[in-house]
C-alpha cells in the first residue's frame, strides 16, 4: 500500500526541502581534490566533459541539475505510445531536474526493467522544487535503478527514472518561453498605458497643479526604476579575484534555524584559506548557543583537511547589547579585510560569498548586497504576498540603484563591506540617537548611509540568500511598522548627503522620498473626496493603481516564471488598504526604539512602562459608592 500525502501542520513553515548530501560540507573546494565539483549525482558524463570545470558558473548550472528534492506526490507511469490512460501510479519520493525516484507496491516490477523507456506524468505541487517547477509534467524517461525496501511488515518497491532532457529544458519550451513572450508583450503594454495616462495628466495639469504633478512624478519614478532594472547586469566572475572574507552571523533567540544558516556559510564554493565564519550570539535566552555550539562540532569533525577549527568560531556577549552590539565584536573578531553580515534566519547559496564580492575589485566600492528571496514562500498568503515583493524590491529596485552605485539599503540578510569602513565608524553606529532616543532598528540602512557618504555600493543579483519571512499577520504588519520608521529616520539622514551624488540618481531619491511620504493624502483625496463632493467615480485613479501593480506581476512572471505572479497585484491592493495607512502613523512615531517582534531590552522597558500605566489606571478608578 502507498502511504497518503501528508498534511501541512497549521503554523508550520512550507519550506523547500533538498536532499542532503553525504558530506556536510560538499560544496567547500577540496584541497587534495579527493572529490571535485563536477562529481555530483544525477550529471551525465557527456554533460561536464562538453563543459569547463574551471568556470564557476558552469560548476553552478552541474550543480542545480545535480540538486535533489524530497517529495511526496502522486506520479503515473504508462507505455510511450499510450495516451494519459491507465498505467501505474506510485508517489515520488525525490526528484530533481534530470530525474525522480517513486515509491511503487511490488506488482509493478514487470513492467519497469532497468533501460525501458515510459511515459511519467504528475504535477508538482508548489514547494517541492524552487520556484516556478510548480507545473504539470509529462515527459519520457528511462528506468535507470530499481530495488526494494522494507518498512515494518511493507515491501516497496522504489525506482528511479532519469527524464528524457532536464526539466529545465522541458519548462523552457513548454511553460517558460510562453510566460517570457507573454509578460514581456503585457509589459509593454502597461507601461505604454502608463504613459498615455500620464499624457492626459499634463493636459489636466492647470486644474490641480499639485495632483497633476504628484502623477506625473510617481509615473515617472516607476517606470525608470524598471528601466534601469531591467538594464543592470552583475559585475561577471573573475577566477583570480578571492579576496579574504569574514562571515559574521548575529544571533538572538533563533534556535530554529541557526543551524542551517551558520550550514550555508561554510558550506561555501570559496578558497577554504580566505573565508571565516564567526557567530556571535547576544545572550539568547532559548537553545540558540546550545544549537550553534552542536553545529560547529559536527562541522570540525567534517574532515581535517577543510581546515574549519581555524576558521569557524564563535562567541556569547557577556550581556546582551544588542545586535549592532554582536556585529561589531564579530566585525573585531575577524581576520579579513572584508567581512559579510548575514542574518540568523538567512540562508546562503554555495556560491553567493563568490559572487558577492566581485565589485570590491573596484576600490571605491564600499559595500554590495546580495539577492534576498522568501524561502517559507508556498506557507500561506502572507508569505507568497512577500515572496512577489522581495524579489521585485531586489531585481528591479535595487538593480536600478545599483545602476548608479548608490544602492540605499544593503540590506541585513546578506551584505558585504569593507571591514575599515566598520571599524570607522562603528562608535558612532552603536551610539546613534534619533530625538534623543537609541537607534535600535534599521541598523543596515544606518549602516549604509555612513557608507554612502564617502563610498560607493552596489547590488549583485546573482548573490542569493533566502531568508524567513513572517507568516503570522500581525507579526508581518509590526514588522512593517518598524522597517516605515527606520526608513523614515535613515532617508532624512540621507537627504543632506546623496545631493553630492550623481544629479539623476539624487533626483529621484528625493522623489522616491517624497511620493511615498504624501501617498496617503493623496489616495484620500482620490478615493474619499472627489467621490464625495463632486461625485465622480475615481476610475481614472483605479485604473493606474491597477496598471502600476500590473507592472510588479508581470516583471515577476518575466524573470520567475512563477504562477506566484498573481500576487503582486494582490500585494499591491493589500499596500493601499492596509500597508499605506501606517505610514501616517510612522510620521509621528518614527522615534520609537522598540522592535515590536523580540524581546529586545527597549521592547520589555516599554511594556513594562505600559503595564504600569495600566496599573496605575486602575488604582486611580474608583466606584461612586
Amino acid at each position: 500500500m502507498l502511504k497518503k500525502k501528508k498534511k501541512s501542520v497549521p503554523g508550520e513553515e512550507v519550506l523547500t526541502v533538498s536532499r542532503s548530501d553525504r558530506r556536510l560540507l560538499s560544496n567547500v573546494p577540496d584541497p587534495e581534490n579527493i572529490r571535485t565539483k563536477a562529481d555530483r549525482r544525477g550529471v551525465r558524463e557527456d554533460q561536464v566533459r562538453r563543459g569547463n570545470l574551471a568556470d564557476p558558473e558552469y560548476l553552478d548550472k552541474l550543480r542545480m541539475l545535480s540538486l535533489r528534492y524530497t517529495a511526496d506526490f502522486e506520479v503515473v507511469i504508462y507505455p510511450r505510445r499510450q495516451k494519459n490512460k491507465g498505467g501505474w501510479k506510485g508517489r515520488a519520493v525525490d526528484i530533481s531536474s534530470t530525474g525522480i525516484l517513486v515509491e511503487f507496491g511490488p506488482a509493478v516490477a514487470e513492467h519497469v526493467a532497468i533501460g525501458k523507456m515510459l511515459r511519467i506524468h504528475c504535477e508538482i505541487p508548489p514547494g517541492t522544487m524552487p520556484e516556478g517547477f510548480e507545473l504539470s509534467v509529462n515527459i519520457d524517461a528511462t528506468v535507470v535503478r530499481s530495488f526494494t525496501k522494507v518498512e515494518g511488515e511493507q515491501e516497496k518497491l522504489m525506482v528511479a527514472f532519469e527524464f528524457a532532457r532536464p526539466l529545465t529544458v522541458y519548462f523552457q519550451k513548454k511553460r517558460w518561453g510562453y510566460a517570457v513572450y507573454t509578460s514581456s508583450t503585457l509589459l509593454l503594454v502597461a507601461s505604454l498605458l502608463i504613459m498615455l495616462m500620464r499624457a492626459e495628466s499634463i493636459v489636466y495639469f492647470k486644474y490641480n497643479a499639485l495632483l497633476y504633478l504628484y502623477s506625473l512624478t510617481s509615473a515617472a519614478f516607476l517606470l525608470t526604476r524598471y528601466l534601469f532594472g531591467a538594464l543592470y547586469r552583475d559585475v561577471p566572475i573573475n577566477p583570480d579575484f578571492t579576496p579574504g572574507v569574514s562571515i559574521i552571523i548575529p544571533c538572538f533567540n533563533e534556535e530554529k534555524w541557526i543551524h542551517r544558516t551558520i550550514v550555508s556559510c561554510v558550506n561555501q564554493n570559496y578558497p577554504i584559506d580566505k573565508l571565516e565564519v564567526i557567530v556571535v550570539d547576544d545572550r539568547s535566552t532559548d537553545k540558540s548557543v546550545e544549537q550553534i555550539e552542536k553545529i560547529i562540532s559536527l562541522i570540525h569533525k567534517e574532515a581535517e583537511r577543510y581546515k574549519t577549527r581555524e576558521r569557524v568560531r564563535m562567541h556569547v556577549l557577556e550581556q546582551n547589547g544588542g545586535k549592532r552590539v554582536a556585529l561589531v565584536k564579530g566585525v573585531e573578531m575577524a581576520r579579513h579585510d572584508l567581512v559579510v553580515f548575514v542574518d540568523s534566519d538567512s540562508f546562503l547559496e554555495p556560491n553567493a560569498i563568490r559572487h558577492l564580492v566581485q565589485p570590491f575589485q573596484d576600490p571605491k566600492m564600499g559595500g554590495v548586497a546580495g539577492r534576498t528571496d522568501v524561502e517559507n514562500k508556498f506557507t500561506n498568503s502572507i508569505t507568497k504576498l512577500q515572496t512577489v515583493r522581495y524579489y521585485i524590491a531586489f531585481r528591479i529596485m535595487k538593480a536600478a540603484e545599483a545602476w548608479f552605485d548608490s544602492v540605499t539599503c544593503l540590506s541585513g540578510p546578506l551584505s558585504c563591506y569593507r571591514k575599515e569602513l566598520i571599524v570607522q565608524h562603528a562608535e558612532a553606529w552603536l551610539t546613534q540617537t534619533f530625538l534623543g532616543q537609541p537607534a535600535t532598528f534599521g541598523d543596515d540602512r544606518s549602516m549604509t548611509n555612513f557608507i554612502l557618504k564617502t563610498h560607493r555600493t552596489s547590488y549583485q543579483d546573482s548573490a542569493i540568500c533566502s531568508t524567513i519571512v513572517p507568516s503570522d499577520m500581525g507579526v508581518f504588519l509590526k514588522q512593517q511598522m518598524r522597517w516605515k520608521r527606520s526608513w523614515l529616520r535613515e532617508s532624512l539622514r540621507a537627504s543632506a548627503f546623496i545631493w553630492k551624488k550623481e544629479p539623476f540618481m539624487a533626483l529621484f531619491f528625493y522623489i522616491g522620498v517624497i511620493v511615498p511620504i504624501a501617498a496617503p493624502v493623496i489616495v484620500l483625496y482620490n478615493l474619499m473626496y472627489v467621490p464625495v463632493v463632486h461625485h465622480v467615480f475615481p476610475a481614472t485613479f483605479l485604473l493606474g493603481l491597477f496598471l502600476m501593480a500590473l507592472l510588479m506581476s508581470l516583471a515577476h512572471l518575466l524573470y520567475r516564471k512563477s504562477k506566484l505572479w498573481v500576487f503582486g497585484v494582490v500585494f499591491c491592493v493589500f499596500y493601499e488598504f492596509v500597508l499605506l495607512w501606517q505610514m501616517p502613523i510612522a510620521w509621528f512615531t518614527f522615534w520609537k526604539s522598540t522592535w515590536g517582534t523580540r524581546e529586545t531590552p527597549q521592547d520589555i522597558e516599554a511594556r513594562q512602562r505600559k503595564e504600569a500605566r495600566k496599573q496605575k489606571g486602575k488604582r486611580g478608578f474608583r466606584l461612586p459608592f
